[in-house]
């Protein structure tokens, strides 16, 4: 793998890097670390091998599967994430009260790897929006939260500018704002052509209208957590010093092991942290804590009814479905069934009418001919109550098979719904007709990879 950076870039890191230029470039001849981050409400598949040290979940792997092929990827037991971005859990875990119940807000959110992060950091009674702006994109984050198996979430696709109507409610916001992707040059090729010094101060002005567009919705004394994939100071430290001039914003120091080799940057006032390819084991990062210290008004989420609660007799029928049905409102959307957290239900009332909503809370089932036809979203969910149902654990090969939407042979003789699990993680439904199955995996999320 020869690469080729751009004569700009090399100059300006030459400048940078001095002595550490040549083993910066060096690195960039190897291939990119490979890292997943498991599941904790999850049964893990393989014992994974060297731990990422910033994070608790997070593991290198010695060589990249096919993870297409691996069941249990599909079943949301683990996520494939970048090593660098799991320091995320290092600036929460340092900031902010995790066992609190927060309002938290991921806006650049796809595909997921830092919302699925902080769902499992978050405490269960705390509610996470994740929001993409490009609306093709938003629908493969919904299809990653919903393999996470969490309820106490929203997906959305809104415009940053859109959440100024929520003035002053969330807690915590994440913006890993679109950036010129220096840190991404080893394993995309693709961001090594688009790179200029033009689009790098094209994407530094689009990070400032994003930081100013959103920073309204951040609570008085909330925290903000900015990161990019880059190295070029005009996408970070010098926004921080504008956010810092423009709203006079208060940075959190972090305790770092210096095992980590992560390097913090100072200037002016602010305070961020550079992770170089040559140094960490992943790729280039960059990554900042603020906090919000001016006086912010903020609004009442009462308003409208949005949401229709299912009839008794309809909430009766769930009997059995979950495993804590008193956290949990059951709502209905013409003929589909959604759980919606208890405490968060007047909020989401309100946030659903302010914004695009792609998906929200957990999908139960669809009424049809008043039978209840189990929802994909929910065989994934982590609060369903396996147990209720008819269960058959798929093998490997069987396990594909249900993702290509294949010909299956399971549970011959028997009729009725079943959940299908791999390893003990629920994979999605059938439903069984004696000689035949019906396979209820959604025909949009099929392997079509081929064997």
């Amino acid at each position: 793998m020869s690469h080729f950076f751009p004569a700009a870039f090399e100059e300006r890191m030459k400048l940078r890097l001095l002595s550490e230029w040549d083993d910066f470039e060096k690195i960039h001849q190897t291939p990119s670390p490979v890292s997943i981050r498991v599941n904790p409400k999850k049964n893990a598949t393989q014992p994974p091998e060297e731990q990422i040290p910033w994070t608790q979940h997070g593991y290198y792997l010695k060589e990249r599967p096919v993870f297409t092929l691996d069941p249990s990827f599909h079943a949301g037991s683990y996520y494939v994430q970048e090593a660098s971005s799991m320091f995320l859990e290092q600036t929460l875990k340092q900031s902010v009260d995790l066992t609190q119940s927060l309002r938290v807000l991921d806006l650049c959110a796809a595909p997921g790897g830092k919302s699925t992060h902080l769902l499992s950091l978050i405490s269960d009674d705390s509610f996470l929006i994740s929001n993409e702006v490009i609306r093709s994109r938003a629908s493969i984050l919904s299809e990653n939260i919903q393999k996470w198996g969490n309820s106490n979430v929203l997906v959305t696709n809104s415009d940053p500018e859109v959440f100024q109507k929520l003035e002053g409610y969330f807690d915590v916001m994440v913006i890993d704002a679109p950036c010129s992707g220096e840190g991404l040059f080893r394993k995309d090729a693709e961001a090594i052509n688009e790179w200029s010094p033009d689009n790098v101060a094209l994407c530094s002005q689009r990070q400032q209208r994003i930081l100013s567009d959103v920073w309204p919705a951040l609570k008085e004394n909330g925290v903000l957590i900015y990161c990019t994939c880059t190295y070029s100071e005009e996408e970070n430290e010098n926004n921080l010093v504008w956010l810092n001039k423009e709203h006079n914003a208060e940075f959190i120091e972090l305790s770092l092991d210096s095992s980590w080799k992560i390097e913090t940057i100072k200037k002016d006032k602010a305070i961020g942290y550079r992770f170089y390819p040559h140094k960490v084991n992943g790729e280039g990062f960059f990554i900042s804590v603020i906090r919000k210290t001016s006086e912010q008004q903020s609004i009442r989420t009462k308003g409208k009814k949005a949401f229709q609660l299912a009839p008794r007799k309809t909430v009766e029928l769930f009997e059995g479905w979950m495993l804590q049905p008193e956290r949990f409102r059951i709502i209905q959307q013409e003929d589909l069934l959604i759980q919606i957290p208890s405490p968060w239900y007047e909020d989401l009332e309100f946030i659903c009418r302010q914004l695009h909503v792609v998906s929200k809370g957990t999908a139960l089932a669809e009424i049809k001919h008043d039978k209840l036809i189990p929802e994909h979203s929910f065989a994934l969910s982590a609060n369903l109550n396996k147990e209720h149902f008819r269960q058959v654990e798929l093998t490997k090969e069987q396990a594909l098979a249900y993702l290509r939407k294949e010909n299956l042979i399971v549970g011959e003789g028997e009729r009725g719904f079943a959940l299908l699990t791999f390893n003990g993680n629920g994979l999605g439904w059938v439903n069984l007709l004696g000689n035949r199955l019906n396979n209820l995996y959604p025909s949009s999320w099929r392997i079509r990879m081929g064997h």
